[in-house]
């Protein structure tokens, strides 16, 4: 069986020098908001190349803090519009809703999976304040024409970079730092990932950077002192610990993905199979490689037959989803991608053995 990702396997390789921390962190005592959530924060606001990095309790909490905190700032105001594709993940609306946001769900482009620039334009309005980017599956929006569009029309734009950590541009700016605030996840599976929940915010607007240190911490800006409306949203110190040990290896692991997918590109050529967009360059990180097929049913009971893992991102488009209540919204673009996607294995430590065989079952189907 080929798995369609081992974090077993992949995590063993840290095991050592997370037994150490662990233990290390064990005798300081200090187990909230220590110096390991500090060192993280300063090496990953290193990483993505901003002014500052807010550890929080997971990329839902970022991205909803972002939009509280930009409501505290005065540069948001409830019921206020925010622009989003269509076919990102769940988490994406759901932040947008549960900051007193009103999403504005629109059809993506359908060869890269990620906003329209010019979709988005038809859609401005008085009521529209912030656009909300997702670099699906790993790769970078069209970054240069949203901010063009957003400053035209004094909007706020956030990245939602919960799959794209590492990835750059073509002047080498990375994902977190092509926008006004940007929000990551290290759930387990992401290229950067924790032994459980957590989150970040990376800016270089320093007010929005303070407020968000308190807002985290129940909004307290002393021990004993409260002086905003907070919540309890802290990345752990553990967890905090083990992305430090990770982190150097990002982009190494980020290049043997992109290594994968070349070859399933360049090698894949079957007609009832379409392949995801690819530049060749470090725009995309490859969270996910994403293929869409016409008979997902069909494809994927020949992948159970032969032995090859995958997994669906995602098989329900959030218009669909009833907590949101948008049963009216007809996007046949993001429905049809929705029906047709199948995520196969490109995890970093996939043997060449082991994709060159997903690679020849797939051109066999």
């Amino acid at each position: 069986m080929i798995p369609f990702i081992d974090l077993n396997t992949y995590n063993q390789s840290f095991e050592e020098q997370f037994n150490a921390k662990l233990h290390s962190i064990f005798l300081s005592g200090t187990l909230i908001l220590g110096k390991e959530v500090s060192l993280f924060e300063s090496n990953f606001a290193k990483f993505c190349g901003t002014n500052h990095c807010v550890g929080v309790g997971n990329g839902l909490d970022a991205l909803t803090l972002i939009f509280k905190g930009y409501i505290e700032l005065g540069r948001l105001q409830l019921g206020d519009k925010v622009i989003v594709p269509a076919n990102t993940y769940v988490a994406s609306v759901l932040a947008i809703v549960n900051a007193g946001l009103h999403p504005v769900l629109l059809e993506p482009n359908e060869d890269t999976f990620n906003l329209c620039p010019i979709e988005a334009e038809k859609h401005i309005d008085s009521n529209v304040k912030a656009i909300l980017v997702v670099h699906l599956y790993g790769q970078l929006a069209d970054m240069k024409s949203i901010n063009h569009l957003a400053k035209s029309n004094n909007l706020l734009v956030i990245e939602d970079a919960a799959q794209a950590h590492g990835a750059e541009n073509s002047i080498g700016l990375r994902a977190g730092n092509l926008s006004d605030a940007a929000a990551f996840s290290f759930y387990p599976t992401k290229n950067l990932g924790a032994l459980g929940d957590g989150g970040a915010i990376t800016t270089n607007d320093d007010l929005l950077a303070n407020l968000l240190k308190k807002t985290r911490n129940y909004g307290r800006s002393s021990r004993f002192e409260n002086k905003v409306i907070g919540f309890n949203s802290r990345l752990d110190e553990i967890h905090a610990a083990f992305l430090n040990i990770k982190l150097p290896t990002l982009d190494q692991h980020n290049q043997k993905r992109r290594v994968i997918a070349k070859y399933y590109i360049d090698t894949i050529n079957n007609p009832k199979i379409k392949l995801p967009f690819f530049d060749e360059t470090k725009n995309h990180v490859f969270h996910l490689f994403v293929v869409r097929v016409n008979d997902r049913e069909k494809f994927c009971e020949y992948l159970d037959k032969n032995h090859v893992g995958y997994s669906f991102h995602y098989p329900i488009p959030p218009h669909k989803q009833k907590c949101l209540q948008l049963p009216f919204l007809h996007l046949p673009i993001t429905e049809k991608i929705h029906d047709s996607v199948v995520s196969i294995p490109i995890s970093p430590i996939l043997s060449v053995s082991n994709y060159e065989e997903v690679a020849n079952i797939l051109n066999r189907y």
